[in-house]
């Protein structure tokens, strides 16, 4: 059964998103920028990781209900 989240709950969705986000833009400038083949690495997984987080975040302020 799902449950609605409440507005301070979307609220704070939306400001995990938005930081998600910024910290995936920054990940994504940086790999361009990096020299270290093991960091270049390590900035690709984060931005892999990364689009997963924010498309599910968002899936959630979409729907707006968290499945129990």
């Amino acid at each position: 059964m799902p449950i609605k989240l409440a507005l301070h709950e979307r609220l704070e969705l939306h400001e995990i998103l938005t930081f998600r986000n910024l910290s995936l833009t920054k990940a994504a400038t940086m790999h361009g920028l990096v020299g270290c083949e093991e960091l270049k690495e390590i900035l690709a997984t984060h931005v892999t990781e990364g689009k997963q987080h924010v498309e599910n975040l968002n899936n959630l302020l979409k729907d707006g209900s968290v499945s129990t």
